[in-house]
């Protein structure tokens, strides 16, 4: 039978449309939205991901991750993919088999990280609290002591509960027990205080599309020189090809060798991005872009229990300036209230994540969102939507 023979499928007439996509104000935890100067870095002509000028692009991708890190760590890069992909890169190149790893479950980001290091075969410990709790140095320290993990992880800026959680001392006790520190930076890079080399912190990640303003699907991360002793001297291959430090490093050209060899077709698009977003926050300098974003939250609090509602965090320090958190308003179904607010306002807010699901709405006013024009938008929609939705008489 002959090519010619064959029945073929006509194509869905979805297909055969041209795109459309709806405009949002992402007031969300994210993505935010992204700037008109992404939007045209990511638009340009794409060029070889093998390319010396794409070389020179990532060069510079690593250059604005040290600046927003605070590190000098050489093996510095950004992965090929969302925060996921970065937090598992992380796990799965410094822990081994059957090696002790503790976890900081404070809200999602410990949850995920507990099944990750679960799968790749590691003795799972965790340190538990609800959400919008944290740790004490005192707790962190006793559970080092008693478990003696490799590696201990913990949520700087936890978006499912709207919480930023104290950094200091952690890395000196980590390292005091000969554990490696792995923190989780997606939600508050550059809108929270956070120096990876002063705090002594072994791996520290984020995700693109935050204060950073970038699309979703880059991860900077950075491994210090403790992480990678670690990291390359295992007795066995890490889990993931894609993801092996090894041939990583040299992608990103942090092996020390002279050539570059093809491991994966990197996202040329996405790192264009990446490399506009890193320089707009090098431009605004960290310390100014840090002090914007908590004005512009402090403005949004004050607005919100001036509506009669309550913030979620009570200590005013512990609260993330990226992404804030309500309680929900007694006698109010929280779906329709984000219902409401979507079709009337074109506004994204969302209810909790994970465990702080059916307890939080939040709010996120990152990097490009991040303005007191839209902060009052975000009262104004939240402020209607309590008067049009309907109030249980319980």
């Amino acid at each position: 039978m002959t090519v010619q023979d064959q029945s073929i499928n006509f194509p869905n007439t979805c297909m055969l449309r041209p795109l459309e996509v709806p405009f949002r104000y992402l007031f969300g935890p994210g993505p935010s939205n992204v700037p008109p100067r992404i939007l045209a870095a990511g638009g340009r002509p794409i060029i070889g991901h093998m390319h010396s000028e794409m070389f020179g692009i990532m060069n510079d991708i690593k250059k604005g991750i040290q600046y927003a890190f605070q590190t000098s760590n050489n093996m510095t890069l950004a992965m090929s993919g969302s925060g996921h992909t970065a937090m598992e890169c992380a796990v799965f190149n410094i822990v081994e088999p059957g090696e002790s790893v503790l976890v900081a479950i404070n809200g999602i980001w410990g949850e995920r990280v507990a099944e990750i290091a679960e799968r790749m075969g590691a003795k799972v410990h965790t340190l538990f609290k609800t959400p919008g709790g944290h740790f004490t140095n005192a707790e962190i320290e006793q559970a080092l002591a008693k478990h003696k993990p490799v590696l201990f992880f913990l949520t700087h800026g936890e978006s499912s509960a709207g919480l930023v959680h104290p950094m200091d001392g952690v890395g000196d006790i980590c390292h005091k027990y000969n554990c490696l520190l792995l923190v989780d930076s997606v939600a508050s890079l550059g809108a929270a205080p956070l120096l990876m080399d002063q705090q002594n912190i072994d791996i520290l990640y984020t995700g693109s599309q935050k204060a950073l303003n970038a699309p979703p699907g880059t991860a900077p991360v950075s491994f210090s020189e403790r992480a990678c002793h670690k990291m390359f001297n295992r007795k066995t291959k890490p889990v993931s090809y894609l993801l092996d430090m090894t041939h990583l490093s040299n992608y990103w050209g942090n092996d020390g060798k002279p050539e570059r060899i093809y491991h994966h077709t990197g996202p040329v698009s996405g790192f264009f991005a990446l490399r506009e977003s890193l320089a707009i926050l090098a431009e605004m300098g960290l310390e100014n872009s840090w002090s914007h974003h908590t004005e512009i939250a402090e403005y949004l609090w004050k607005g919100l229990e001036d509506l009669g509602l309550k913030l979620f965090i009570k200590d005013k320090d512990l609260r993330l300036p990226s992404v804030t958190t309500i309680a929900i308003p007694e006698g109010y179904d929280w779906k329709e209230l984000l219902a409401y607010i979507m079709k009337h306002h074109r506004i994204e807010f969302t209810g909790g994540l994970g465990p702080s699901v059916g307890m939080v709405l939040r709010i996120g006013l990152m990097g490009y969102n991040c303005n007191k024009a839209n902060a009052a938008m975000a009262l104004a929609a939240l402020e209607d939507a309590l008067k049009q939705c309907r109030k249980s008489k319980a």
